[in-house]
């Protein structure tokens, strides 16, 4: 799937708000640079921190609490 596509998905989670989108997704990534298991169920041995919070997010596996009203 191309970036577009992921980051389309990754949008609806969050009721189409870019800004908290890169929020989450910035502290998402920042922690799995500190060593926070990944909770895709693919290999992510060749994939950027970033790249693995949008398919995280767009997979629904990622709850965003406390920024997105439902």
């Amino acid at each position: 799937m191309r970036l577009e596509e992921r980051i389309s998905k990754a949008l609806k989670k969050v009721n189409n708000d870019r800004y908290i989108l890169s929020l989450a997704v910035g502290q998402r990534a920042d922690e799995l640079s500190k060593g926070a298991k990944p909770l895709l169920e693919k290999s992510t041995l060749n994939m950027k921190y970033t790249d693995i919070a949008i398919d995280e997010i767009s997979s629904g596996l990622l709850n965003i609490e406390g920024l997105v009203s439902k």
